[in-house]
């Protein structure tokens, strides 16, 4: 069972950075997606970035220009580059990998963005 471990949150003032890290347990075969979700208080879980088998990134248009999403070539390190943050990135971040037969999900780190 493969296990993906989040780490980097924390409270960042409004138009602050901060660069969330995942580390995967084991190399995931047959990878089709990865990449970030967020939950924030209250509301359902969103996707955030995520990059596919092709090579393509895509982002939400909430963190579009704002967000990086990067890994490493073993696909075992999956990282989140947040800039200019707003209060309502405020949320617990997931990392998130797909193996076509297999969700993989991490615990989550929290951000919380406030002056």
């Amino acid at each position: 069972q493969v296990q993906l471990v989040e780490s980097g949150g924390g409270l960042v003032q409004p138009g602050g950075s901060l660069r969330l890290s995942c580390e995967a347990s084991a190399i995931i075969g047959s990878l089709k997606r990865m990449g970030w979700y967020r939950q924030a208080p209250g509301k359902e879980r969103e996707w955030v970035a995520l990059f596919t088998s092709i090579g393509i990134t895509i982002y939400s248009d909430s963190v579009k220009g704002r967000f990086t999403f990067s890994r490493d070539n073993a696909n075992t390190k999956l990282y989140l580059q947040m800039n200019s943050l707003k209060p309502e990135d405020t949320a617990l971040y997931y990392c998130y990998v797909n193996s076509g037969s297999m969700d993989y999900w991490g615990k989550g780190t929290l951000v919380t963005v406030s002056s």
